[in-house]
């Protein structure tokens, strides 16, 4: 006998019904970080044998947001996980009257699963994983996480299975995006962040005095009739605005309590300047106007932030926002010539990493030489 565990057993309670050819599926709760107690995961990996396991590796920073926020407060996280049990796993049907009309679709009773080392593990985590090793690391470990468990010891049974469950295709950013700011409860980090700039984003939308107004597509919209500016683009401008210590909305946000309607004062004063240095481009499809492209508007968000910051310290900040945005007009081809020192016909801009960033460095250098006073 080894130090192994091998006395040790986990009751619970479950629901044990039936799917496919006979095949015993149950319905139970753990503790969260029970999971991976009983648990192992089947990483892929290829040997002389051939393939092995199924699982990808552990992504780090999705396993620390999801423990960032089981450690935020009392938290709802039902999300079910998916096991593949040994058949080692068993199951003792309750005894007792039934109810006159019960559904007899399952049958209560008790579970009972054996600890072993890991390698060992009577279960195999199919769906799941990073939510499980997630629990198993946060700080209150007694999460009641509903889990359903099938009987299967047979890999290609596993895999088959992993397949089907995670072949189901992501929900559209922008439509989490439109979400968010109706949601109240506590949210994971990532999803909190796009939050406040998902309200701004409905408001400049929503707002008659908004420049935005009508022109921002969103999920919500059945026919999207006059919009033309992506949503996601615009919520990733303003989020790069509320990032410190330079950003022209992150002076609004404090610690504790932040002012979004100085955030949203800020963003119409710039953007409504922007619409009129720009009347040529303003409000046209993004195939006619690169300033309504996801590129135009992402290079002139990260740009509000230096006008900002100077306009802040000028005697007269409309004044000085209006000043800058004319200077830069007579170098700027949203809607016909060549960008000077990019090369770029107007057209030619793309919605890519590396053309925002360019452009965005190319707007700002400009911004800053044609700023600086002449000797």
């Amino acid at each position: 006998m080894t130090l192994d565990l091998l006395d040790e057993t986990i009751l619970v309670r479950a629901l044990r019904t039936q799917q496919g050819h006979g095949v015993d599926v149950y319905a139970f709760f753990l503790n969260g970080s029970d999971i991976t107690r009983i648990a192992d995961i089947s990483r892929i990996q290829r040997d002389d044998e051939g393939l092995r396991g199924f699982q990808r590796k552990e992504i780090r920073s999705h396993v620390n947001a999801i423990v960032e926020f089981l450690n935020s407060g009392p938290v709802l996280f039902p999300n079910a996980i998916i096991l593949a049990l040994s058949p080692e796993v068993t199951f003792r049907q309750s005894r007792g009257p039934v109810p006159a009309g019960l559904v007899d679709i399952a049958q209560s009773g008790t579970l009972s699963i054996p600890v072993r080392a890991e390698g060992r593990r009577v279960a195999w985590i199919v769906d799941g994983q990073q939510r499980s090793l997630a629990l198993s690391r946060a700080a209150n470990n007694e999460i009641p996480v509903p889990v359903v468990g099938f009987i299967s010891a047979e890999l290609e049974t596993q895999r088959e299975q992993f397949i089907l469950v995670n072949k189901a295709k992501p929900l559209p950013t922008r439509l989490i995006n439109e979400l968010l700011p109706e949601v109240s409860a506590l949210l994971p980090r990532d999803l909190a962040a796009r939050k406040l700039p998902s309200e701004l984003c409905n408001l400049l939308n929503r707002d008659p005095k908004s420049p935005f107004h009508g022109l921002i597509r969103r999920e919500s919209d059945p026919h999207e009739g006059g919009a033309v500016v992506t949503d996601t683009a615009l919520i990733e401008a303003i989020r790069g605005s509320l990032r410190p210590p330079h950003g022209a909305l992150s002076f609004f946000k404090g610690t504790h309590d932040s002012d979004p309607d100085a955030m949203y004062r800020t963003l119409v004063l710039y953007w409504s300047t922007v619409r009129d240095t720009f009347p040529e481009a303003w409000g046209r499809p993004p195939t006619e106007s690169r300033l309504m492209h996801s590129a135009g508007i992402r290079a002139m968000g990260a740009l509000m932030d230096q006008i900002m910051a100077r306009a802040d310290s000028a005697p007269d900040p409309v004044a000085e926002i209006r000043t800058s945005l004319s200077r830069l007009a007579p170098h700027c081809c949203w809607t016909e010539g060549t960008w000077e020192h990019l090369g770029w016909r107007w057209n030619e801009v793309q919605s890519t990493t590396p053309h925002i960033s360019r452009l965005t460095e190319h707007l700002v250098r400009l911004d800053r030489d044609l700023s600086r006073p002449q000797r």
